[in-house]
């Protein structure tokens, strides 16, 4: 008899240890869930922190190129104009010497 309750008391207290085994286990794996959780946020943060760096970055130099880019196109065009002034000149010029040749 004393057997039996023996064994009885065993297979209750297995019992309790495999729910208790079975909580710990959901609650690890809920913390774990969490944690992952937290670091797929923490990732995402980094990752738009990081494109909004490389947007800032790249609207900077794109700037600095158009103004770089306005600067040769107004040499460029100073350039032309003078090229254009000589010519215009000596044209006018020959046009005279016919004339008044």
């Amino acid at each position: 008899m004393e057997l039996i309750k023996q064994i009885k008391q065993a297979e209750s207290e297995a019992q309790q240890i495999i729910e208790q085994a079975k909580a710990e286990a959901a609650k690890q794996a809920q913390q774990g869930r969490e944690k992952r959780r937290q670091h797929l946020e923490e990732a995402e943060k980094q990752r738009r922190k990081a494109i909004e760096e490389a947007v800032s970055h790249g609207r900077t130099q794109a700037e600095h190129e158009a103004e770089n880019l306005k600067a040769e196109a107004e040499r460029k065009r100073q350039e032309l104009h003078s090229k254009a002034d000589n010519k215009m000149n000596a044209a006018v010029e020959k046009v005279m010497d016919y004339l008044r040749g």
